[in-house]
């Protein structure tokens, strides 16, 4: 999820997606780590509302560091919805898509909030903190949207209580194979026995934290939440502990390349308002066994008659590189959009994300991409593109 943008050989970022037409006269917030990026020379760019590091070293070095050691990642800009109160449950349960009550203390899920007409206000992940607490992280250009859906479907009180604690809290994802041997030299607790898609409550160099083996990447590694007024502590101590580890801050372009290696939807660009889950191919997070939802009715309708088009893992073939919003085409015919498109550093390929077509999603299928008003060979593939190596059990 969670829930950034673009490299490749030239390594020339595309300033489409880094900003939106409504941050021109929108003053930009900035996390905990602001100045740490902004000392470490960091390029800052704007992002869903917040100035961001796109890169340090560089995307492909970055990249390269989470692959074959360990790298940092700010994300504070995410926001922080905490759920308590007896009907806590039953309010998610009704919110999101996925079964909440499968969940035990101490376990995350990857979720969705729909609308009623089935598309998507956002991806998130739910973690549950006690029997009757909850807490959703969400992406951080849907905070306010977020806040006001999950208020307008549920209200305050009636044994269900919000509170937006995202301006209080700072997250940093460690992240590569390294990451558990640095996270284990600087907590208190044995981190090592926290499974995947798991949390505990710990203290790491001294903070409190929550612990999450969670992460963007497809590699290894932690979420560390922390109160935001700790978190550059925090960051200073994961740097000096894993210099050794060759441990280095990673910006957005990098955290792009990752996830698209792993096919991970980015919001914004592969799924928004106007897609549905079942055509991103995240009917995984679905259950309408569970009972009501909201959406639920319009997904089933859409699982009975079949999508019309599918998000699928494309390769180029000719060497170009698609980029969101490109059309992709079958004998010059428009069958589809490219959602999110560079060189992955991990495979020396020029990949990309896509809807097309239903009949022509299957692996292998011949595609063309229209780039800079050419044709440009490419083809569907299995994804992921990179083997994830998250640690499972």
């Amino acid at each position: 999820m969670h829930g950034a943008r673009d490299g490749r050989a030239a390594l020339t970022l595309a300033p489409r997606r880094w900003s939106t037409e409504s941050l021109v006269d929108t003053p930009l917030q900035r996390t905990p780590l602001y100045e740490a990026h902004v000392k470490a020379g960091a390029r800052m760019v704007p992002f869903g509302g917040w100035e961001m590091p796109v890169q340090y070293a560089g995307i492909i070095e970055e990249h390269r560091a989470v692959r074959n050691a360990v790298g940092l990642f700010d994300v504070s800009h995410m926001g922080e919805f905490e759920l308590t109160g007896p009907h806590a449950l039953d309010t998610l349960q009704r919110l999101t898509t996925n079964d909440v009550a499968a969940l035990a203390v101490g376990q995350v899920q990857y979720s969705l909030l729909c609308y009623p007409r089935g598309t998507i206000v956002d991806d998130l992940t739910v973690y549950r903190l006690a029997d009757d607490r909850f807490m959703l992280t969400v992406n951080a250009a849907n905070i306010d949207t977020d806040w006001a859906y999950v208020n307008q479907y549920t209200g305050q009180g009636q044994g269900a209580r919000w509170k937006n604690v995202s301006a209080d809290t700072g997250l940093i994802a460690v992240q590569g194979p390294r990451a558990e041997a640095l996270v284990c030299r600087l907590a208190a607790e044995d981190v090592a026995k926290i499974g995947y898609y798991r949390f505990a409550r710990g203290v790491v160099a001294g903070i409190d934290a929550l612990i999450s083996r969670t992460g963007y990447t497809g590699e290894d590694g932690f979420e560390l939440y922390a109160p935001a007024a700790a978190t550059a502590r925090l960051w200073a101590a994961l740097l000096e502990a894993g210099r050794d580890d060759g441990a280095q801050p990673i910006g957005l372009g990098a955290r792009d390349t990752l996830r698209l290696e792993m096919k991970y939807a980015l919001y914004g660009n592969d799924i928004d308002d106007t897609t549905n889950a079942l055509e991103a191919g995240l009917g995984w997070v679905v259950k309408p066994a569970k009972g009501e939802f909201i959406g639920r009715e319009a997904l089933e309708k859409v699982r009975r008659e079949g999508v019309r088009r599918r998000l699928v893992g494309v390769e180029m073939v000719d060497k170009a590189v698609a980029r969101h919003g490109y059309p992709v085409l079958t004998d010059g015919r428009r069958v589809g959009v490219v959602t999110s498109g560079s060189y992955g550093p991990s495979v020396d390929r020029y990949i990309a994300m896509a809807y097309v077509e239903t009949a022509l999603a299957a692996v292998g299928t011949a595609l063309a991409v229209e780039v800079r008003g050419q044709a440009k060979a490419a083809r569907v593939v299995r994804t992921p593109f990179h083997p994830p190596r998250v640690k499972k059990g």
